[in-house]
């Protein structure tokens, strides 16, 4: 199954100079939950994505699939869900290679790596 990881630790672009409040990654998880709630994917925080200059990060991954990973995002809900219909695509597909032509505009320019399967 398709699984969205999302660093709770991040700060988007406009919050990173400062250490004040709770990190933006905290609430672009709970956006992204309730965009998540009836897709096919699941969804897990984790404390650090180590890509604090392309903050808020995600992580878009499966077993045997190829795995994206993404920032640059300001955790809106337009955000969350061009994440949430990005991952339901990389579900459905057989190694999580979803062409260029159907990746949703809000994911276009967020993505940083992309990293194999392992054999």
């Amino acid at each position: 199954m398709t699984t969205i990881t999302v660093c709770t630790t991040c700060r988007n672009e406009a919050t990173r100079g400062s250490k004040d409040g709770s990190p933006t990654g905290e609430a672009f998880l709970e956006t992204v939950q309730a965009a998540a709630k009836d897709a096919p994917v699941k969804l897990r925080g984790v404390a650090c994505l180590m890509g604090c200059g392309h903050g808020c990060n995600t992580a878009i991954s499966a077993e045997g699939k190829m795995t994206y990973v993404l920032g640059r995002f300001e955790g809106t809900e337009e955000d969350a869900q061009a994440l949430v219909e990005y991952a339901t695509l990389h579900a459905e597909n057989e190694k999580g290679i979803v062409p260029f032509r159907q990746w949703p505009q809000g994911v276009k320019g967020h993505f940083v790596s992309r990293v194999p399967p392992l054999d």
